[in-house]
């Protein structure tokens, strides 16, 4: 069953532009395919976009990642950072985000319209379609990535050190699983 709908949300985060500290306000509407028939899914993937934007993009700063001296200093002051790929503007905070909803939802809702307004943009409308952004934007980064994360961790240079990753859903720890917990066993 492949249904569209719509969702609007609204949060606020901080932009990191012209070396200025700037708080945005920040309204989008996401247009997305279900493409699943489980309602169970639906409910989970319209969750996890609750969550990733009430808990995690909401009071977090926009910044480009080239700027790594005010990074450090806003890691330093145990402020959430979202790193770009380019300068602060809101075309690239709307790109990046659909990708990074895309990547959350796993298939199960897929957005394929994102139209993004804030306050320092005049309330300027931006609309962004999934096509231009994963053009611009695809490869192994962090909005392309299912986590939570809001930017690329360092690569280990040591070929010879081994991690095992010992939970491989970190969306279980917030009830945000595929898996339905009931069914799971425990260790």
């Amino acid at each position: 069953m492949t249904t569209r709908i719509e969702k609007d949300w609204i949060f606020n985060a901080g932009v990191h532009f012209d070396n200025k500290f700037i708080i945005n306000n920040y309204k989008i509407t996401l247009s997305m395919m279900v493409e699943t028939d489980s309602v169970r899914e639906q409910n989970i993937a319209m969750e996890r976009l609750e969550y990733f934007i009430n808990e995690v993009i909401d009071s977090c700063i926009f910044i480009d990642k080239n700027k790594t001296k005010n990074i450090d200093s806003y890691i330093q002051a145990g402020i959430k950072v979202c790193l770009l790929p380019e300068d602060v503007y809101d075309q690239i905070i709307g790109m990046i985000l659909l990708l990074k909803f895309n990547s959350i939802l796993e298939k199960r809702l897929v957005v394929t319209d994102l139209t993004l307004s804030s306050k320092l943009s005049d309330n300027v409308r931006f609309h962004i379609v999934e096509e231009v952004a994963t053009s611009l934007f695809d490869g192994d980064f962090w909005w392309n990535n299912n986590s939570t994360k809001l930017f690329d961790s360092p690569k280990l240079k040591d070929k010879k050190t081994k991690i095992v990753k010992l939970f491989d859903d970190e969306w279980n720890t917030v009830g945000l699983s595929w898996k339905d917990s009931k069914y799971t066993q425990s260790c």
